[in-house]
């Protein structure tokens, strides 16, 4: 539907990028006042890219995977996102995790209901174990 509609070379269908960007920051600064704190407007839109590529890195260990994730045609401009520093900090922590071990398709199930995610299986592939942050 949206290819059917007609518009001149170079017209947005939707708002362009300055209009969000500018609600994103009024917004922003909304919510710094009503909650009296002025940290809130060192977020900017790019902060969320480095943030989403630290978390990647931390979750895959795998620069490339992030590199796709990002659609990063270098891995150098990839690395420039990973804050490599912070995601090796926080998973040297290894009493910040809880560990369960699902025997059961349900116990499976109820587990990455509640916020763990799947490390691998135990004995046979019936046996799941899996890990969350306390």
């Amino acid at each position: 539907m949206i290819k059917g509609l007609s518009r001149k070379r170079g017209q947005r269908i939707f708002s362009s990028a300055e209009v969000l960007g500018y609600n994103y920051y009024i917004q922003r600064k909304r919510i710094a006042w009503k909650l009296q704190n002025p940290r809130l407007l060192q977020i900017h839109f790019h902060t969320f890219r480095h943030w989403k590529g630290t978390m990647e890195a931390y979750k895959t260990r795998n620069p490339f995977e992030v590199q796709r994730i990002l659609r990063h045609k270098s891995l150098a401009n990839t690395q420039k996102y990973i804050h490599w520093a912070e995601a090796l900090a926080d998973s040297a922590q290894e009493d910040d995790w809880v560990a369960a071990v699902a025997y059961t398709l349900d116990e499976y199930l109820k587990l990455l209901q509640r916020g763990f995610t799947y490390v691998s299986d135990y004995g046979n592939p019936e046996t799941k174990v899996l890990k969350k942050r306390k």
